[in-house]
Formats: structure tokens, C-alpha cells, sequence
């Protein structure tokens, strides 16, 4: 466990645990999980109160519920967690493996410590986070509920009917992020279908609307804080780097789910030493 290490320090560590788990699979998402280890880090390091030996806790039912909706980044999130206490590191590469407790995308059926939801069909977190936002607001339960979503994902139809509902039922509780790397297994956001002006759209259906570089520890810090004392829902729009840390991956949708080579993997490693 290495949560106490500096920040940079650590997301270095998150990026090699990455790179390895995907070229041990032969399998993963390596450029959307590089580009949020930053956003995860400042999460689980500073901001979720999360207890890492999970339902053994008295405290589990009071607990912030996280959801990765863009579930393909779950090597990203599976390092986090096990270098935060979770579970042990030297389960990580079993990633993707037949019968691993890391699979592909999170779920709850291998009862891994910190995971709350089966993931990754892309536009339905947002709507899950919003039901259990919900859920704790009727239980008087002061829980804040955290989202993390791909800006591809974001053109799906269900994340803006998601959102009218958190800003109708004044989910205050509920804080959702936005991986803003601007591409997507098939190329550019903007060529796929823009989603811009994103701000602007995003406080038109009642979101307290910040935007940060989404690879700098205090301005993710500041935005989150804030979130958590906001009286309306808060949208955080991180501006990422797909790929981040490798230079050869970065800004390059190729990488969105492709197993670097075995010189590749060793350029990759040997950058981010």
C-alpha cells in the first residue's frame, strides 16, 4: 500500500500498475485509464470518505458511494483501490484473468472491497448514481454519491435525461466528473457527435458547472471540495490527456483498448520510471 507517498509518486505507480496489468491480460482500455488516474487518485487520496476494510466498518452505510461508469478503465481503478488499502497489490495481475475478482469492467458479483456497481455499458452511471442519490437523500443518509464518466459516453441520450432528473430532485449529494480527453475509440468527440458547448449545456439543465485540468492535483482538490458543500448538483469537466504519461500514446485514440507490444510495454515503463 503506498497511499501515503506524494502525489506524484503515486500516480506514477497507478500508470506502471496500468501498462502491466493490460500487457500481462494482453488485454484493457490503456489510453482512458492513463488519462484518469489524477481524477481517481484525488478521489480515494483526499476526498471520498470510503473505509478500506469496507462492510466491516460500523460506519460502511455511511460511506460516499463511487461509480465508475466508464468501466473500462477499471485497471486504473483497481490499482487505486489495492494501493489504498483495499485489497492487496499482488491480486492485480489476475486483471481480466477467468475467475479474477478484477475483471474487465467493476462488478459486485466476486465481492471485491470498494467496488459499488456492475459497469461499464456506457450513458447508465450517471442514471445509477442518480437513483442512489436519491435513495440516501429519502434515508436521510449524508453520503455524497461521485461519477465518474467518459466524454464519449456523454453522447448517449441517458445521461441528459439522468441529468434533468438530479437537477429536478435537487441532488445536492450527487457530483459527477467528466474524463474530458476528447476522444473516443472511433477518433474525435467533436467528429463523432460535438458535445460543446459543454459548460454552458451543463448549466442550462441546473449543474454547478467546474473546469480543471483534470492532471492537477489542486485544482481537482479545490473543484471537489467545493462539490461538497454545493447546495445544487456540481458537474467537474476535467480536461485529460488520453494516454497521459506515455508520450507515444498520448492525444492517440489508437490506444483507447490496444495492448502495447512487449517493446512497447518496456518504452512505456521505462518513461514513467
Amino acid at each position: 500500500m503506498i497511499k501515503n507517498c506524494g502525489f506524484e509518486e503515486f500516480t506514477k505507480i497507478i500508470r506502471q500498475d496500468i501498462l502491466k496489468m493490460i500487457c500481462t491480460a494482453k488485454s484493457g482500455h490503456p489510453g482512458g485509464s492513463l488519462s484518469c488516474v489524477e481524477i481517481l487518485s484525488v478521489l480515494y487520496r483526499e476526498i471520498l470518505n470510503i473505509p478500506p476494510e469496507w462492510s466491516k466498518s460500523p460506519d460502511f452505510n455511511k460511506r460516499d458511494r463511487f461509480i465508475l461508469s466508464k468501466g473500462h478503465a477499471s485497471a486504473c481503478l483497481y490499482s487505486v483501490l489495492a494501493h489504498c488499502g483495499f485489497f492487496n497489490p499482488d491480486e492485480l495481475l489476475t486483471f481480466r484473468k477467468l475467475g479474477s475478482r478484477l475483471q474487465g469492467h467493476p462488478s459486485t458479483r466476486y465481492g471485491l472491497e470498494g467496488i459499488e456497481a456492475c459497469t461499464g455499458s456506457l450513458g447508465q452511471g450517471l442514471s445509477m448514481a442518480v437513483g442512489v442519490a436519491l435513495g440516501l437523500k429519502l434515508d436521510k443518509n449524508p453520503a455524497k454519491v461521485y461519477v465518474l464518466l467518459g466524454d464519449g459516453e456523454m453522447q448517449e441520450g441517458s445521461v441528459w435525461e439522468a441529468l434533468m432528473s438530479a437537477s429536478h430532485k435537487k441532488l445536492n449529494n450527487l457530483v459527477a466528473i467528466v474524463d474530458r480527453n476528447k476522444l473516443q475509440i472511433d477518433g474525435s468527440c467533436d467528429d463523432v457527435k460535438s458535445l460543446e458547448p459543454l459548460d454552458k449545456k451543463l448549466e442550462a439543465f441546473g449543474f454547478i458547472v467546474k473546469t480543471v485540468d483534470g492532471h492537477c492535483e489542486k485544482e481537482l482538490t479545490e473543484a471537489l471540495l467545493f462539490a461538497k458543500k454545493a447546495d445544487k448538483p456540481v458537474f467537474v469537466i476535467a480536461n485529460t490527456i488520453k494516454g497521459k504519461g506515455v508520450s507515444f500514446m498520448e492525444n492517440n485514440a489508437g490506444w483507447h483498448g490496444k495492448v502495447p507490444k512487449n517493446d512497447e510495454a518496456e518504452a512505456a515503463l521505462e518513461e514513467l520510471k
